[in-house]
């Protein structure tokens, strides 16, 4: 039987991802064929689905992450060999499938501390947290930084990536239940930003100071407070929108405290392979070593990825989820 994969022929709600046979073919030059082991699930992904995002030309394969094993090798590709356990991101979609070709530059191997399930939980999330907090804001001992959906999959790598680095960490979270994660995952300081003023909560926090760096994965629904929420020369991290887009607003609103805001992507920064590789490193470094660790991940089947989907969409998850072929 030829494998599975998840297609998309319109955007729309969870019902939309439909479990397809596809051929797959032989690697061409650069390339390598994939038997994936386990699938990243990120709100990227919800995103595309919806189509929040018109970065997937339909119909296709959404998904941005995976692991496997390296079953064929094309021409021209160095470092790999069948056999090789990878894991992979990529900006070119296709993760939700039983087995693909990928680009043998997005692909990187596996060291034996890490498993294949932790590693596809992990790598879009805990290379972006890298990024944040030591490319897009190079966190340094004694700064405060606002950590915004704290309990979330990026959120608590950040929060245990800043507070080792030495900051004060607050967090905002939706729930009792989150705000248990987010302090086991090193928030100094939890906002329930269902019962409490998040600004007010920061600036009591800070004696009136505000936070040298706020990450804001929430989008419409806390941009402009974090901008509140900011010190003189705060930096405003934006890298996601799970609440919607953010509205237009006039530059000189920064000027109020001269502060900068950023929207970095992740898949910007990793297309050069230098960078891919120190980051993945650098993940893979702190999780042997303890310094960012993920637990609870949710598991689903492939065919139930409109499930996984509706429970992260939902907000009914804690930290990571993945599907598995």
């Amino acid at each position: 039987m030829p494998p599975t994969a998840v297609v998309i022929h319109e955007t729309g709600g969870p019902e939309v991802l439909k479990l397809e046979p596809v051929e797959i073919g032989r690697p061409k030059a650069g390339e390598l064929r994939i038997r994936q082991t386990a699938i990243g699930v990120n709100f990227h992904d919800i995103y595309v689905r919806s189509g929040l995002y018109r970065t997937l030309t339909l119909p296709g394969i959404p998904g941005v992450e995976a692991t496997g094993i390296v079953e064929e090798i094309g021409t021209c590709v160095t470092g790999f060999s069948p056999g090789d356990r990878v894991a992979y991101t990529t900006p070119n979609y296709g993760a939700y499938a039983q087995e693909r070709l990928i680009s043998a530059k997005d692909a990187v191997v596996l060291p034996d501390a890490v498993g294949d399930r932790l590693a596809a939980a992990v790598m879009v999330k805990g290379m972006t947290a890298q990024l944040l907090v030591r490319r897009v804001h190079p966190v340094r001992r004694g700064e405060w930084m606002l950590v915004h959906a704290a309990a979330g999959g990026v959120g608590r790598l950040l929060c245990q990536w800043g507070r080792h680095l030495g900051a004060t960490v607050v967090g905002t979270v939706g729930s009792d239940e989150k705000a248990e994660v987010a302090r086991r995952c090193g928030c100094h300081f939890v906002i329930h930003y269902r019962r409490e003023n998040f600004v007010d909560r920061v600036l009591e926090f800070t004696s009136g100071r505000g936070v040298d760096v706020a990450y804001d994965s929430v989008g419409k629904d806390t941009f402009f407070g974090s901008l509140d929420a900011l010190a003189f020369f705060g930096h405003l991290v934006h890298f996601g929108q799970s609440s919607g887009p953010v509205d237009p607003f006039p530059v000189s609103l920064l000027s109020t405290k001269s502060t900068t805001v950023t929207r970095p992507m992740c898949f910007h920064y990793v297309a050069d392979r230098a960078i891919l590789d120190e980051t993945a490193a650098e993940l893979f470094h702190a999780l042997a070593e303890g310094i960012v660790s993920v637990e609870n991940i949710r598991h689903y089947p492939l065919y139930d990825v409109a499930q996984a989907h509706r429970d992260l969409e939902g907000r009914l998850t804690v930290g990571s989820m993945i599907l598995v072929p």
